[in-house]
């Protein structure tokens, strides 16, 4: 989205500098992805009269002289058949550059010509592409006598010497109020401390009903036609003020109507269109005209107005005549209902659509339209009739207002936040005053009542606004986030519960034995668990899965860790040890007290050799009698008996079962032929399964003490002029207890005081 700085001038005053605004916009409303400075782009052009036009007989050209205010004409040849005596034109004077090359490669700077071979000719008169203002070229743009006079600079009479903001639509997607000037410049004023002004609507419609309207109320929240009937012509003779706004925004100048409904959806953000009245009623085949909105049929068709033909699907949505398409709503008109020349009639459409819809149909025929862009960000139903009668008012010269309709089947309402001053600066952590906040809301049009308790109506324009945290988001961002104090909260640092600290020991134990921790996905294929001899049914399956590789929730962690060996020893590693700790599932578990299904944290590894014989049980058997021996538990194993999903990839007799007293932890032992086979895993292959929980609910000295010996980690920098020995030693003595290793050494040249980083292990 492109933004005038001058345009945007026009709506809210600025007491601060261009720069300063652009940064305020880009820290407290969106990012400003750049600045592109059009204040020389027209020097050098100014305002003439013809004050004699001579054609040249023989040729196309014109012998004019012009008066650009000075005491002397100057000669110019002009080949535009609209040249004329009296008439005011834009000069590019010697040696200016042509607007719309300033951006070339090779810019072109105009110089003074010798042509026919006789005439010297000084610079050029202008057509309004080459003023870059548009792409008509079959004249030069002439120019209101009442705006200007001979030798007044172009840029200052066309309001050209600006500024263009680039902004990044992304960061606005929630904002669509936003993607009109009006809604953007009281944004501004809201950053700037002001109160916005609110524009004035020129015109007021009254319904009539005159036009019937059914619309599909799940995708267009309210539809306004008006009907506008010719009575006079509207003769676009003049360059205007809004061709230049229309060309800022990256749009061109077509025709008085079309110019209508684009600067006011560049205005007010609400999307316009204007249909040909006679041929919209024919091709409904009705006497009068009747709009049904709709969801399109697969395989219906419809001619755009590019002359594309598009195949619509039930995603789109369609303006029907009667029920026979004619546009495709929120995104381009029809062809067969476009205006020309000929147009005497017209059905001005202002209205709303869905915008998942709308995304859908923007991406599946590859429109990006100024309207659909306004359209996916949600625009809201408030403003559609007063747009219209802005519209009716500016095309009053040649068209009269003979009928409005206004579909609205669930107008919106705006709620009501109750939130006291307190907890929007507790959540801030700001001291702001009653009176402060107050007015950063009501000066962008919120309506706030109520002193220490208040009590926030949003604007109709503000769909975002639904809950406390979304008004105290927009006192943060109005007054600057940047503004607020970065003070630490008040608070103790928090206690780690016991499962926290038995995985933080568990992973420190097994790292120490020579395993490595792997952390896999969650979700799972049928196939992972078939090929580890798992029963898929008794996995919970996930309905709108993002891949066919991600099916099922996964009932054991032995699966993906045998997928990752097998990675592991095709690269080849041949020796290796992958643990890991997580949830998992099972639908025989059931649902728990919260009708959730229950969940188990396990602890699972897998130990994997390519150039070893023997017995690789009681090597996974000698990993967790040491690891739980670390935590002062004994264990007994015994026969492989259970057929739990823990134990189904195990082989029976060169396994075990692990039990502490009466209670089972899990299984230990090599896997069976078919699995190793399914992994294409070497033979020397063991593991085991673990239920953490169950773990911890054993009474063992080490779980019952306070804290389990885990290993704390921290960075420390030392700004000194030290040498790196000295500080050293000094860090020594400060934390005895550490374990110290440089991370890096930071001299700024010129300085004497270096950053020198240590990294400090605590035991």
């Amino acid at each position: 989205m492109l933004i005038s700085l001058n345009w945007l001038k026009k709506c809210v005053k600025i007491p601060v500098s261009d720069e300063e605004l652009i940064r305020l916009i880009g820290a407290r409303l969106v990012e400003v992805e750049g600045v592109v400075d059009e204040s020389h782009k027209y020097d050098g052009i100014k305002i003439v009269r013809v004050e004699t036009a001579e054609k040249i007989e023989g040729t196309h050209l014109t012998l004019c002289m012009v008066n650009d205010g000075s005491a002397e004409l100057t000669q110019v040849l002009c080949g535009a058949p609209n040249v004329h005596e009296g008439m005011l034109a834009a000069w590019i004077a010697p040696g200016a550059t042509v607007p719309a090359s300033v951006h070339e490669d090779a810019p072109f700077v105009i110089g003074t010509r010798k042509m026919l071979g006789k005439y010297d000719s000084h610079g050029m008169l202008a057509a309004p592409d080459e003023l870059d203002l548009g792409d008509l070229h079959d004249g030069i743009a002439e120019i209101d006598p009442e705006m200007a006079k001979p030798g007044d600079k172009f840029a200052d009479i066309f309001e050209l010497d600006d500024k263009i903001l680039e902004i990044e639509n992304k960061s606005l997607t929630h904002r669509p109020d936003t993607f009109g000037l009006i809604g953007f410049a009281r944004e501004v004023a809201g950053i700037l401390g002001q109160k916005f002004e609110e524009p004035e609507v020129k015109a007021e419609l009254e319904t009539t009903g005159d036009i019937k309207i059914e619309v599909d109320e799940n995708v267009c929240g309210r539809y306004t036609a008006v009907v506008l009937e010719k009575h006079g012509e509207i003769k676009k003779k003049y360059l205007s003020l809004q061709d230049t706004y229309l060309a800022k925004a990256g749009m061109r100048p077509i025709d008085p109507i079309v110019d209508a409904t684009n600067y006011l959806m560049l205005l007010t953000g609400q999307p316009l269109h204007a249909f040909d009245y006679d041929k919209f009623v024919a091709v409904g085949g009705a006497k009068e005209p009747k709009i049904i909105v709709r969801l399109a049929k697969n395989g219906e068709k419809l001619t755009l107005l590019d002359g594309k033909d598009v195949e619509l699907n039930e995603n789109d949505i369609v303006i029907t005549s009667n029920n026979v398409p004619v546009a495709l709503a929120g995104a381009m008109g029809g062809a067969s209902t476009m205006i020309d020349e000929n147009t005497k009639n017209i059905i001005l459409e202002s209205a709303t659509f869905s915008l998942y819809n709308l995304r859908k149909t923007q991406m599946a025929h590859g429109i990006f339209s100024e309207a659909i862009t306004r359209f996916t960000k949600g625009q809201p139903a408030y403003q559609t009739l007063a747009v219209a009668g802005e519209c009716a008012e500016m095309l009053k010269d040649g068209f009269k207002v003979a009928g409005v309709s206004d579909c609205y089947p669930k107008p919106e309402k705006t709620p009501a936040v109750e939130i006291a001053t307190s907890e929007i600066n507790n959540l801030l952590g700001t001291d702001y005053s009653n009176d402060l906040i107050k007015k950063t809301l009501t000066n962008v049009s919120f309506e706030v009542s109520g002193d220490a308790n208040l009590k926030v109506v949003a604007p109709a324009w503000r769909t975002d606004i639904h809950i406390k945290e979304d008004i105290t988001e927009e006192v943060g961002r109005l007054l600057g986030y940047d503004n607020i104090a970065p003070v630490l909260p008040k608070h103790g640092t928090a206690t780690p519960s016991k499962l926290f600290k038995l995985k933080s020991f568990s992973r420190q134990t097994l790292k120490e034995f020579g395993a490595n921790e792997v952390l896999t996905y969650s979700f799972v294929s049928e196939r992972l668990l078939e090929n580890a001899g798992l029963d898929t049914k008794n996995s919970y399956k996930i309905v709108n899965s993002i891949s066919p590789e991600l099916q099922l929730v996964r009932q054991s962690l032995i699966p993906s860790l045998l997928d990752k060996a097998h990675m592991n020893q095709k690269i080849p590693f041949d020796k290796f040890a992958l643990f890991e700790m997580n949830k998992i599932y099972r639908k025989d578990w059931g649902m728990d007290e919260e009708d959730v299904p229950t969940e188990k944290m396990n602890i699972a590894l897998v130990l994997a050799e390519r150039k070893t014989t023997g017995d690789a049980y009681y090597k996974a058997k000698l990993f967790v009698e040491k690891y739980l021996a670390k935590l002062n538990i004994e264990a007994t194993f015994k026969p492989l008996k259970t057929k739990t999903a823990e134990a189904l990839p195990f082989e029976p007799k060169r396994s075990a079962e692990v039990w502490v007293g009466d209670r089972y932890l899990g299984v230990v032992g090599e896997f069976k032929t078919v699995v190793k086979r399914n992994f294409k895993l070497a033979d020397y292959l063991a593991g085991f399964e673990l239920d953490l929980l169950a773990i911890l609910e054993l009474e063992s000295p080490k779980l019952v003490a306070k804290d389990f010996e885990i290993k704390d980690k921290q960075d420390l920098t030392v700004t000194s002029t030290k040498t790196y020995a000295e500080v050293l030693a000094e860090v020594k003595e400060k934390y005895p207890e550490a374990e110290i290793s440089p991370v890096g050494i930071y001299q700024p040249e010129g300085k004497e005081e270096k950053n020198i980083t240590f990294h400090l292990e605590f035991r």
